[in-house]
Parts: C-alpha cells; sequence; structure tokens
C-alpha cells in the first residue's frame, strides 16, 4: 500500500534518516533549499570556474581590473541605479543594526555606478573595472527560472566614443571564441534610433506604449494597424513601418539610411556604422547581426546595445551596451558602457564538450601499500610542485575499489606504491580510462627533467 506524505516522513525520519533527507524522498524534490536556487555539486562546479576563469582572464587581457563588490546594500541606495523592473525583484529585509531596508543586489552594474561616483572619482578616467558573482531576482514560482544569476561582467567608465562600444563587442566575441564556440551571433542595436523616431512623431503615454510593444515583438502587422488608424505624417510612418524588417547584416543601415529623415536618428545611425567599421578592423564583423528594432533597455540604455546568442541556447548568454546616464543618479556624471555574461546559459551550452569535460578532472589519485607513508607523501608533494593535481587514497581498501573511486571522482591516474604490481624502486601507474598500465623509477619522479609519462600500448 502507498504511504502518504506524512506516513513516509515519519516512517523515514523513524528510521534514523535526517528531516532534510526524509523531506527530500518524500517530497521528490530538493526540499532543503528555496526553489530557484540550486547546489552545484564538485564536477558542475568545476565546470562553472573554468568558465568564469576564461572569461575573466580576458578581461584582464584588455587591461580591466577587478573589483568585488558586496553581497548586501542599503535598500535606498541600491535602488537610485535600478530600474523599475530590476527594483521590483530586489530582496528586501529589515536591519536590526540600524533599522534601515537592506537589499540582496538584483543586478552588479548599480554597485559599480555607486563605487565610481563614490570611491573613485577622484582617479583619472577612464576606469576599466570587472567583477564575478552573484545576484539575486525574485522570480514568479511556476516559471522554473532560477532566482540566482551568476555574472561576470566589465565596466567602462569616462569614455564617449564609438570604440569604446566597439571594445565591448569584440571582447564578447573573443570570450565566446576562447570558449570554443563556433556557431554565435552578436545583435547590435542602438537605443537612441527608435527613440529618435518616437520624438519626431510625438508619441507618448499609450499609444507610444502600444508601438513600443509592438516594435518590441516585430509584430509587423500590429505596427501597420496602429499606423493606419493613428495618421501620422508620411515621412514618419515610413521610418516607423520599416522598423520590424531593420535586421540583418551591414545592409540594413544602407536601408535604414534611406528611410531616416529626422536627425536624432541619424546621428545615432552615423554612431552605429563607426561602431561596426571599428568591429570590422577587429575581424569579428561576420559575427554581427544589426536588430534596430530592437529596444531592449529602453528605459536605462542611451546609444548602442547588444545581445550574444549561441546556437542551442534560447536565452542571451551576454549583453550590455551603453548606459550614460546611470553614474550621474549618484551625483557624479559619467559617460558608461559595459556588457555581462550570464554564466549558466554558457554552461548548458558547454556542458557536453570534451575539452570543458576535461576541466572537471583531476591528476593523480596515490594509492600506498606500504606501512611507511614517506614515499607516497613525497611523491605527492613533488607532482604537485610540478603542477599536477594530486590526492592521497588515505583510507584502507584494496586496488578495485580505489579505481572506482578514481572513476567516480574523474582522477585521471591511479599511482600505486608498493604491493605486488612494481619491483621496490618503482612505482605502477595506472590509466583510469582504459585500465593501461605502466611502471616508472621512482628516482624519474624528483629528476628536474621528468619523462613524459607514457602508457604501454
Amino acid at each position: 500500500m502507498l504511504l502518504g506524505f506524512s506516513a513516509l516522513y515519519v516512517a523515514l525520519t523513524g528510521s534514523g534518516i535526517s528531516r532534510e533527507t526524509a523531506l527530500t524522498t518524500a517530497t521528490g524534490t530538493d526540499a532543503t533549499l528555496p526553489k530557484g536556487v540550486t547546489d552545484f555539486l564538485p564536477e558542475q562546479a568545476d565546470k562553472i570556474g573554468y568558465i568564469e576563469g576564461k572569461i575573466c582572464s580576458v578581461f584582464e587581457l584588455w587591461g580591466f581590473r577587478r573589483i568585488i563588490t558586496p553581497l548586501l546594500e542599503f535598500q535606498d541606495v541600491l535602488s537610485i541605479g535600478l530600474d523599475d523592473e530590476l527594483r521590483e525583484k530586489t530582496f528586501r529585509f529589515d536591519d536590526r543594526q540600524t533599522g534601515r531596508l537592506l537589499a540582496i543586489p538584483s543586478d552588479i552594474t548599480p554597485q559599480v555606478a555607486r563605487i565610481e561616483a563614490m570611491r573613485l572619482r577622484s582617479l583619472p578616467l577612464p576606469h576599466r573595472l570587472y567583477y564575478n558573482g552573484r545576484v539575486l531576482r525574485h522570480t514568479e514560482l511556476q516559471s522554473g527560472r532560477s532566482r540566482e544569476i551568476y555574472q561576470a561582467g566589465v565596466e567602462l567608465i569616462g569614455l564617449d566614443s564609438p570604440e569604446a562600444d566597439a571594445e565591448m563587442v569584440a571582447m564578447a566575441v573573443e570570450v565566446l571564441r576562447e570558449l570554443g564556440f563556433t556557431d554565435f551571433k552578436v545583435d547590435l542595436g542602438q537605443v537612441e534610433y527608435f527613440r529618435g523616431i518616437m520624438a519626431a512623431a510625438g508619441l507618448t503615454g499609450e499609444a507610444g506604449k502600444e508601438l513600443r510593444e509592438a516594435i518590441a515583438k516585430k509584430d509587423a502587422s500590429a505596427v501597420r494597424a496602429f499606423l493606419e488608424r493613428e495618421k501620422l505624417p508620411e515621412s514618419v510612418a515610413e521610418e516607423i513601418s520599416a522598423l520590424p524588417r531593420l535586421f540583418g547584416g551591414r545592409e540594413v543601415l544602407a536601408e535604414a539610411e534611406r528611410v531616416t529623415h529626422n536627425e536624432r536618428s541619424r546621428r545615432a545611425l552615423d554612431n552605429l556604422r563607426q561602431v561596426v567599421e571599428i568591429l570590422e578592423i577587429y575581424g569579428v564583423a561576420d559575427y554581427l547581426t544589426i536588430d534596430l528594432g530592437e529596444i531592449r533597455g529602453l528605459g536605462y540604455h542611451t546609444g548602442v546595445t547588444f545581445e550574444g546568442f549561441v546556437a542551442g541556447i534560447g536565452e542571451p548568454v551576454c549583453s550590455g551596451g551603453r548606459y550614460d546616464d546611470l553614474t550621474a543618479k549618484y551625483g557624479h556624471p559619467a559617460p558608461a558602457t559595459g556588457f555581462a555574461f550570464n554564466i549558466l546559459p554558457l554552461l548548458h551550452a558547454l556542458e557536453k564538450r570534451p575539452d570543458l569535460e576535461a576541466r572537471a578532472t583531476r591528476d593523480f589519485l596515490i594509492f600506498n601499500l606500504l606501512e611507511d607513508r614517506r614515499d607516497a607523501l613525497r611523491i605527492a608533494q613533488e607532482l604537485r610542485r610540478r603542477g599536477y593535481s594530486v590526492a592521497r587514497d588515505i583510507i584502507r581498501r584494496d586496488l578495485a575499489n580505489s579505481l572506482a573511486y578514481a572513476r567516480l571522482t574523474n582522477i585521471k591516474r591511479v599511482l600505486v606504491v608498493g604491493g605486488d604490481y612494481c619491483s621496490s624502486d618503482e612505482v605502477h601507474l595506472l590509466r583510469v580510462s582504459d585500465g593501461a598500465t605502466t611502471n616508472l623509477k621512482k628516482d624519474n619522479l624528483f629528476r628536474q627533467d621528468m619523462p613524459v609519462i607514457r602508457f604501454d600500448p
């Protein structure tokens, strides 16, 4: 007979199982954690660390310096730099010490803007800053989305130029290539282009909101119905009707120039053209698409925007753009541009890649069959000194069980000290993947020119 939840829980706890394990078993989920967060066990944590390391290495090669932002901020200070959507998604709670509201950041860029305005304003510009960390956001319980977002990003503060915007895009492309991606695209937009059209049309309020929603969805029929109803000037109507189709390669710039009549949008178009020309010098133009109907972050961004997409992942793996107004909210106006990678979509895209799988491995497990442990410890120290990862199998068990342990924990080789596997002046080396073996002289392990380890065919 099937047990109900309460009976099953009581039965499990009565058998000596912990309350947390009993809850997990009884509910079929990890009842020890709130929805929307997860534990990352060693194999996935290794992969996340590998991805973060690749990203941050590129950031440093481009001259960016790391900063570490706090996990808590005063809510009223943090909210200065957040848009309405992120304010709604921010976790808040009372601070017992001060009586003020605290917040767990829902985005790191406003924290960087605060640091720039309040801590770095006396230092010469530009400031090249990078970070990696986690933010927390409220999500709908049924959405299945994670509340934790792992970010690694850069902020370039103090430069108002197409070259600064191009540098962000080129750096994003370099990271994706360093991670081994070949099938990816970076979509470029320019929010000032859309703002110029809206200003020329004089559209505000509900009419402006309706048009923004239609353009965001690339709903040409809704745009057409809107234009038939609003009866706008012919030149403005032509600009608006073109927006859903202004998507593609560099030819989009020529088409946009043909249909654009207002000066503000033409300036935005010229700015985007300069960015694309610089990206051609970088040699990354083949990865670009242009989308002048992209109006993401309209209330936040002030110029060029971009998003990076890789094959098989239905959400952007990176996004960013120009945001010249943010540091001014903290009392220190400065032009700025930046972007961030979302680590978890990158992990999902890379998880089955052999090179990433290899990063989750360790080099050696030392299995000692001698009563004296000195040889085993000396060999472990020497291998670590040479840059290998080495674990000691301190538990007493047979070689078969040690091999099973190595296989389970992604250790590549078992090094046996002592026993009948080799002579007293040798060690026995076993490759876990296929069982291949070889014997090595102990003295060779301590030579400066230690020979390359080769397994017999």
